[in-house]
């Protein structure tokens, strides 16, 4: 089979700007792909068809289109000419050929259906009577069961003016948006199970993600530094270009320390993390900041707490996360591939300098008594100028030496 033939379904809802969202899904699948030999990428009514050249390894092009924001579902498909015979013929061909793709079969029984999506309505046949054809024809060859609701082998035709297409296994894709499609956030990227399932979440309603990772090297190795790396480059599989501002935050944590009782310490060293977030958000043009909260599963994250945190920025603050439970956030992550990440063990500044009973539900007025004693600008100012900024690509082989995080 020498194309794949990919559908849309959230996208297909946008009206008017439909076509910019189809262009920003196409532009995505011919960047994931850049390395292997796909020879054109383009939409085709409603559809997006992509060309395999002879050499295109088909799992690593299926891995890869698998994990795109905007893709319902995708199946590796055929062209054929239009007539019935010449159909059917082929789809008996590729079955042949497939004798191990088409699915197990029932006391030696196949059962199979045949779906049909007509976008030409000048073709001659409706779709029913289309599947009743084709269907027809492929019982009497092969001499298996008609199944409509749960069938071992599902072949769908989608009948275009020009051409005809089939396929023989249908794969769901990611859904959502194409990443790149609703503006740029930045994530607060922790190194735990957490923040890179928020991420994710964004990048599926069409967000550009950036980064920023808080450390306490040299305090503290850097093994949460070289974790979040692998966090990021692993993502960046998803919206195919990304940016990490790494920033040292133990001196700051220090300076905090000395001047902030123990209980408020956790909040004070939050609302600085917000603060230089905010600076380096408005440095990559993001409109809001993403964090993996969830409410209560840390002292940091209760409602009190979170208000008190959210004052001292004016982006938005997006929590995806909010209502989820541990185990619903560890089951996502499992799926994403971070989590045999984010379980490694590391030293990183959530764990430095904290104290045994943190409040949980501080009032503004003590938390800007405790800063007052602080020189906050200067520290968020200092913090800033010292992050250090990595960019990462996907796939690491096409050139990016020109190339600009978008």
């Amino acid at each position: 089979m020498d194309s794949v033939i990919i559908h849309f379904q959230e996208i297909a809802l946008k009206g008017r700007n439909r076509p910019w969202f189809v262009d920003r899904l196409v532009r995505n699948l011919r960047e994931v792909t850049a390395d292997l030999d796909v020879e054109r990428v383009r939409a085709l009514m409603g559809r997006i068809e992509l060309v395999l050249g002879p050499s295109a390894p088909w799992d690593e092009v299926h891995e890869r289109i698998g994990k795109i924001f905007g893709i319902a579902n995708f199946a590796r498909a055929r062209r054929t000419g239009r007539e019935i015979d010449e159909i059917t013929q082929a789809i008996l061909s590729d079955l042949d050929r497939t004798s191990g793709a088409t699915g197990p079969a029932r006391g030696g029984v196949m059962s199979f259906r045949v779906r049909a999506r007509r976008a030409d309505k000048a073709y001659w046949l409706t779709s029913p009577e289309i599947e009743r054809e084709i269907g027809g024809r492929i019982k009497a060859a092969r001499g298996w069961t008609v199944d409509l609701r749960s069938p071992d082998l599902d072949v769908r035709i989608e009948v275009l003016p020009e051409v005809v297409f089939y396929s023989l296994a249908r794969q769901r894709g990611p859904g959502g948006l194409p990443t790149g499609t609703s503006g740029r956030v930045l994530c607060l990227l922790s190194g735990g199970i957490d923040s890179p399932v928020a991420a994710c979440r964004m990048m599926k309603r069409g967000c550009r993600v950036r980064f920023v990772h808080f450390h306490a090297y040299p305090i503290l190795s850097h093994a949460s530094q070289e974790k979040v790396r692998e966090i990021v480059q692993l993502l960046t599989e998803r919206q195919l270009t990304s940016r990490l501002y790494m920033v040292t935050f133990g001196k700051l944590q220090q300076q905090i320390v000395l001047s902030v009782p123990p209980p408020l310490r956790v909040v004070l060293y939050r609302r600085f993390m917000m603060r230089i977030a905010q600076r380096l958000a408005k440095m990559c043009d993001a409109r809001a900041l993403v964090t993996g909260e969830s409410v209560g599963q840390v002292a940091s994250q209760t409602l009190e707490n979170i208000a008190v945190i959210n004052d001292v920025v004016t982006l938005p603050v997006l929590r995806p996360l909010v209502g989820s439970d541990k185990e619903e956030i560890t089951t996502e992550a499992r799926g994403l591939g971070t989590y045999p990440i984010s379980i490694i063990p590391d030293q990183d500044c959530c764990t430095l300098f904290t104290p045994k009973h943190p409040a949980t539900k501080a009032k503004r007025e003590d938390v800007e008594r405790a800063e007052s004693h602080l020189p906050i600008t200067e520290m968020v100012e200092l913090a800033v100028a010292a992050a250090e900024r990595e960019d990462f690509f996907f796939p690491t082989a096409r050139d990016t030496n020109s190339e600009t995080i978008p």
